[in-house]
């Protein structure tokens, strides 16, 4: 898979000359519904012979809308996955090339036919398009999926409704996902992921104040990531190593006085350095919230009953896979 930053970097790559099929949207924990999404652009660009293209855009829409109306209270969703993230599963979903686009004031002035015209026809040449029914797009969101059926027709290609998958009675979507994780159904999330959540990042130096305590702990800067979950859980550690088990605490850290959220990971019967590494951890089993404690020392206490009961999850959680 490749990724391309921007239209302006098409150029660069005449594989677009005859076309490409071509699916557009946010893909934000690369969920279920969108590995179906991603199965049928990969079989259609089979069918047709054209590299199989995904257009996502950094930052997303609400992301940038909501910053931009300089609204405190109108936060943007909480991501599941930041973008190296999504990158290393739409790649794995076998798509062909990625195309990220700056989302910008300039961008979000760009009308329906404008992004139609200049962007998916000239600069794409695209020959199939797969989007969602209630995908919108061009300044003050014109265009809709009926804007780009008519499209279609006149400039030829081919456009499909993703349809929605299911879950039960429920649709397969990024949010239930963040719902499920925000009231710790870390079952749920996994079922409609098709795996465990999990945050991915690279292992930096902290304060250390983890190993005076008997805790050492790998640290994960999750910068302006905001997670859908916080608290301390059961986790596995993927390293290059391997696979191991471990706790993790999500948040800022409230007894050392934190501001940043961070991700600190204590990896259970492991004495390796991996300072630098990327690493990956899933998380399987809320435990508690994150408090504040009086002190160091109580903070050690739990910290010890958080490993017993980690360490109990993992016996059965071992017996029944």
């Amino acid at each position: 898979m490749q990724l391309i930053r921007g239209f302006h970097n098409l150029a660069n790559h005449s594989v677009f000359q005859q076309g490409c099929a071509l699916s557009i949207g946010n893909f934000d924990g690369v969920h279920l519904g969108h590995q179906n999404i991603l199965a049928r652009l990969n079989e259609k660009a089979k069918t047709l012979n054209f590299p199989s293209v995904v257009m996502v855009f950094e930052p997303q829409p609400r992301e940038f809308f909501a910053k931009k109306s300089g609204n405190s209270t109108a936060k943007p969703p909480a991501r599941l996955m930041r973008l190296r993230d999504k990158l290393k599963y739409l790649e794995k979903a076998g798509v062909d090339f990625v195309l990220c686009v700056r989302f910008s004031a300039q961008f979000a002035k760009l009308t329906a036919n404008e992004f139609i015209e200049k962007l998916l026809v000239e600069r794409l040449n695209v020959r199939y398009l797969s989007v969602g029914d209630d995908f919108h797009f061009g300044s003050d969101r014109s265009g809709n999926y009926q804007t780009l059926l008519n499209a279609g027709k006149t400039l030829g290609f081919e456009v499909e409704e993703s349809h929605t998958h299911s879950f039960g009675r429920e649709r397969i979507s990024s949010s239930l996902i963040r719902d499920a994780l925000s009231k710790d159904e870390l079952t749920l999330a996994a079922k409609l992921l098709g795996k465990p959540y999990s945050i991915g990042g690279r292992v930096a130096h902290g304060n250390k104040l983890g190993r005076t305590i008997g805790f050492p702990t790998a640290n994960i800067m999750l910068n302006r990531l905001v997670t859908p979950l916080q608290g301390v859980y059961a986790v596995k550690i993927e390293t290059k190593c391997g696979i191991y088990n471990g706790i993790a605490n999500v948040g800022n850290r409230p007894t050392i006085n934190g501001t940043k959220p961070l991700l600190e990971v204590h990896i259970l019967d492991f004495n390796r350095s991996i300072y630098g590494e990327a690493v990956e951890v899933s998380f399987l089993e809320k435990i508690r919230n994150e408090v504040k404690f009086p002190s160091f020392e109580a903070l050690r206490e739990q910290i010890e009953k958080d490993r017993q009961q980690a360490v109990e999850f993992f016996k059965e959680f071992t017996s029944l896979n």
